[in-house]
């Protein structure tokens, strides 16, 4: 009889518990990330339920003329006057699993193009690679950023 009450506080329990580390497996990318260029910082945040991230910091955030750098390549012309500064990049991203964010976007500011886009952590959540493609995956590149410590 003592068993009873023992398994139906597993049963509740169990679930709640598997669901809590679930989210702190979503939420392990939450931070701020080095490009692998090593010449911009982005945060990536949690909106809802979805995952984004911005251009936080930029080595050189200042053009030829000492003004701020715009997204001059972008194809929206009322777009291409916005600071890269600030600028989300990644967009709409959903946790799957085994720490792997998929179904969103990267923004490239260099060249004006959007992305499909996959985010896996590796190296004990030290490295992100960030794989932006068309299409399929198979088809794209993949950059490695890193953690910064804060």
């Amino acid at each position: 009889m003592r068993m009873i009450p023992v398994f139906l506080a597993v049963c509740f329990f169990l679930p709640i518990a598997s669901l809590l580390a679930q989210s702190q497996e979503a939420d392990a990318v939450l931070g701020t990330w080095l490009v692998q260029d090593k010449n911009a910082k982005v945060e990536i945040y949690k909106r809802g339920s979805k995952y984004y991230g911005k251009i936080v910091w930029l080595k050189e955030p200042n053009d030829e003329q000492g003004k701020a750098k715009v997204d001059k390549e972008n194809p929206e012309e009322k777009l291409r006057s916005r600071p890269i500064l600030g600028l989300e990049m990644l967009r709409g991203f959903v946790y799957d699993e085994d720490y792997v964010w998929e179904d969103g976007e990267i923004y490239d500011p260099k060249n004006g193009k959007t992305y499909s886009c996959k985010m896996t952590l590796t190296d004990k959540g030290n490295t992100l690679d960030v794989r932006g493609y068309i299409g399929i995956s198979l088809i794209g590149r993949t950059q490695e950023w890193t953690r910064v410590k804060q």
